[in-house]
């Protein structure tokens, strides 16, 4: 069951530049109980895609068509304060950055029950009890200290627990996380792997996976989209895109991954032949001569799509 659907989604930012086509036409559903990993370099438009969803778009950013259906709605054309009840609540994002997306100044303690207040309307000595449950289920040996610390006074890993915490406290349906592993060393980053999934699954719920790292994505993810340029180029479930890569995008971020991999074996590694899946039916004409997606979508096997140039 599809939980949300994207349908030919455009954001584009008006800037003194020209007009930058961050989203161009982009289509895929978030399936319940299942995580969804967006891969691709800075600026193909990953991010873009996911806060067009929850409406949190910088200026001059701007939803110029597409729809967004989730619950019966288009999110795209509800009201601000129909989208505030959802963003947050039933809809969560973890960011990046955990120091920027928490107050220096305040507590823990407050920082996280006045989440759980403005979406749960529960008192103070309620908001508090959820948060020290939020902090056990994200495994703080010591909650109740923790809830009294000031954010410089964590690592960044325990920052980032913090905020798993924070976007999960109100059981949400989706969570969204925007690259949340970037900023912390690969130990820290493994550990906060294991415990999304685990919350998923205790939880029940579906995420969102952004990242520019398909090696990450690919313990994390159950389906992936591959974007480049604002398109999408490649979409299947992660088995298939790593047992059967086809757009040489796909391929150049697989062979990126396998040379950095602590596993494999660098002697012996095989390097991809980009354009090697091209044949009498399609190639990739458009992404060779601009790098840009070609215009045919096409099926190659079950559920597993390609932005081709057929002949």
């Amino acid at each position: 069951m599809n939980l949300l659907e994207v349908n030919n989604l455009h954001t584009y930012f008006n800037t003194d530049a020209g007009v930058i086509k961050a989203v161009n036409n982009v289509s895929f559903a978030v399936k319940a109980g299942r995580t969804l990993g967006i891969v691709g370099e800075s600026g193909s438009g990953k991010s873009v895609t996911a806060m067009s969803v929850i409406r949190l778009l910088d200026y001059p950013g701007e939803i110029l068509s597409g729809e967004v259906l989730y619950g019966g709605n288009d999110l795209t054309k509800i009201s601000e304060a129909s989208m505030r009840s959802i963003r947050g609540n039933e809809i969560s994002v973890i960011f990046q950055e955990p120091m920027t997306s928490l107050n220096p100044v305040f507590k823990i303690k407050k920082q996280l029950n006045e989440s759980i207040i403005l979406h749960q309307n529960v008192s103070k000595k309620e908001a508090t009890e959820i948060s020290l449950g939020m902090l056990e289920a994200v495994k703080f040996d010591n909650p109740s200290e923790i809830l009294d610390y000031y954010p410089h006074q964590l690592s960044g890993g325990m920052r980032q627990r913090v905020m798993i915490a924070m976007a999960l406290a109100s059981k949400p349906k989706i969570l969204i996380a925007d690259e949340p592993t970037t900023a912390l060393d690969v130990i820290i980053q493994a550990d906060i792997l294991d415990l999304m999934n685990d919350l998923k699954n205790d939880f029940d719920t579906s995420i969102i996976f952004i990242s520019h790292d398909l090696g990450v994505v690919s313990q994390m993810a159950d389906d992936v989209i591959v974007m480049i340029n604002g398109k999408i180029v490649e979409q299947a479930p992660i088995e298939k895109i790593f047992e059967n890569p086809i757009h040489p995008y796909t391929r150049t971020l697989i062979s990126a991954f396998l040379a950095t991999d602590i596993e494999t074996d660098i002697d012996n590694i095989k390097t991809l032949d980009n354009y090697e899946k091209e044949n009498d039916k399609f190639d990739f004409e458009n992404f060779k001569a601009n790098r840009t997606a070609d215009t045919d979508w096409l099926e190659v096997e079950t559920d597993h799509f390609v932005a081709v140039n057929l002949k």
